[in-house]
């Protein structure tokens, strides 16, 4: 089992911005991939950055250019930085974890951090 512990949101103003950050309660040593995901009132659940074991990363339309995932797998932590928030990031952002071990597959998730860009 892997609890994920997230930090970093918080109210900002429009063109501001903030850094997430998410930590593993453990070493991992299976492959992993460790990215963000959001979910703002009354909309399904959206991936917005992965980075993947293997050193790529991926990022929504909606954030290119403006948010940036980075990993230490030494301190087995994942970041988001996001700079030009827009009122339309405004959710609660979730950390998320998938690993793959012994040819089973695992996802764990944070328990969700708010993030609030006032216009």
């Amino acid at each position: 089992q892997v609890q994920l512990v997230e930090s970093g949101g918080g109210l900002v103003q429009s063109g501001g911005s903030l850094r997430l950050s998410c930590a593993a309660s453990r070493t991992i040593t299976a492959i992993y991939d460790m990215g963000w995901y959001r979910q703002a009132p009354g909309k399904e659940r959206e991936l917005v950055a992965v980075y993947t074991s293997g050193g790529v990363t991926n990022y929504a339309e909606s954030v290119k250019g403006r948010f940036t995932i980075s990993r230490v797998n030494a301190k087995k932590t994942v970041y988001l930085q996001m700079n030009s928030l827009k009122p339309e990031d405004t959710a609660v952002y979730y950390c998320n974890l998938q690993l793959w071990s012994m040819g089973s597959a695992y996802e764990y998730w944070g328990q969700g951090t708010q993030v609030t860009v006032s216009s």
